[in-house]
């Protein structure tokens, strides 16, 4: 039996992310209160709401960046409360994050700021070579690879920042208002690989407020507002909770 209040869309069983009553307090101030969420594998899952309502935090607390204040989160059967600081590490192996604001190394060229998750991992400099090459050919930055992202387009730096997310193949992509800064034709860019490393097995979870994208979408939406979960205004969009046929 679900327990009161979970947002499953897949029952109890097969969940790759669970929180249970999840609350986020920073000293006096309420980030995040009472939140229950299943996604399933392979979900595709847009985060809602207006700044400040929490969204950032709740992405944070997926990968440790924060710790809840209340509550538990499971992700693929791992109690996070129970992960000790030398097990952090391989937790974050399972994700791969996307920021607003890029968070490329300005001194390093488009090819090595990809290539430092593999590096860090000890993967071979001769794999490393061929995965990155072909990781950038298919963000479209093929040509790229030696410039430095202060000389890019904002839309160019956010598709390196895609492919150094997904270069180490996570089972979940987080993306934090990923495209906040950008154009529409960028934006739509950035959603197209984000569907793509979705349709080849990963769960996107990506925190937004742009309605313009998620009307256009297809996939599962939830709104938060005050750090509280919140019915879902009209959007336009499919708003069903079911599972992915």
């Amino acid at each position: 039996m679900r327990a009161p209040g979970v947002t499953s869309v897949n029952g109890d069983s097969g969940a790759l992310i669970r929180l249970f009553h999840v609350s986020k307090r920073f000293g006096k101030k309420t980030a995040l209160t009472d939140i229950s969420l299943d996604v399933a594998p392979n979900e595709f899952l847009f985060v809602t709401g207006p700044s400040g309502a929490g969204k950032s935090t709740l992405l944070r607390l997926l990968y440790l960046a924060e710790s809840t204040t209340e509550g538990q989160i499971l992700i693929d059967g791992v109690n996070l409360a129970r992960v000790q600081r030398r097990g952090i590490p391989s937790l974050r192996r399972k994700f791969g994050i996307v920021f607003q604001d890029y968070k490329l190394i300005p001194s390093k060229t488009v090819f090595d700021n990809v290539a430092l998750v593999l590096e860090a991992r000890g993967v071979r400099q001769r794999l490393i070579q061929k995965k990155v090459g072909a990781m950038l050919r298919m963000v479209e930055m093929g040509d790229r690879g030696d410039a430095l992202p202060p000389s890019l387009s904002g839309g160019e730096q956010q598709r390196v920042a895609v492919a150094r997310a997904v270069i180490g193949d996570p089972k979940i992509i987080l993306a934090d208002e990923p495209t906040g800064s950008l154009d529409a034709a960028a934006a739509e860019a950035i959603f197209g690989l984000l569907r793509h490393f979705h349709q080849r097995g990963a769960t996107v979870i990506v925190a937004t407020h742009d309605i313009e994208l998620i009307k256009a979408s297809q996939e599962r939406v939830i709104c938060l507002e005050g750090g509280r979960l919140q019915p879902l205004p009209e959007l336009g969009a499919r708003t069903s909770h079911a599972p992915r046929n």
